[in-house]
């Protein structure tokens, strides 16, 4: 009796996850052929139920001035999502929050390469505090989440 609540607990949990990768629509994600930290913060996303299609270019800057980032709140990769645009090292949790709320903006970001942010983890270094920031096709920028 015990093993069978326990195989059913699991396939509950495992339906659970599909139906919420069913419910977020895919991510592509824009990044260097070379960048690590990209890899790490795809996995972050994959391991928060997230579909995730990663296009390697050499022309990153071209990718950013295509969907309108500001110069300020450039980071190391981009991706687009359910319409949005989502630039850099943002917790997958943010991303999901930009999904569901639905915001009037082009995007989130976080500005930069933040120790700590999702991708950014170094082991015995201490996480740097930063922020998520919306940005719209004017550059206009605000806080979205505080880390």
């Amino acid at each position: 009796m015990r093993r069978a609540v326990i195989i059913l607990a699991v396939m509950l949990a495992s339906a659970s996850a599909g139906a919420q990768r069913a419910q977020q629509p895919a991510v592509e994600v824009f990044k260097s052929p070379t960048c690590g930290c990209c890899s790490k913060w795809v996995d972050h996303l994959r391991a928060h139920g997230f579909t995730v299609h990663t296009t390697d270019v050499e022309a990153i800057d071209e990718v950013k001035a295509k969907h309108q980032i500001p110069q300020s709140a450039r980071s190391c990769h981009t991706a687009l999502v359910g319409g949005y645009v989502v630039e850099g090292h943002v917790p997958a949790t943010d991303v999901q929050r930009l999904l569901k709320e639905r915001p009037a903006i082009a995007g989130i970001a976080v500005p930069g390469m933040p120790i700590g942010s999702p991708g950014m983890e170094v082991p015995g270094v201490k996480p740097q505090a930063y922020d998520v920031i919306t940005f719209n096709k004017q550059g206009t920028t605000r806080v979205f989440a505080s880390h």
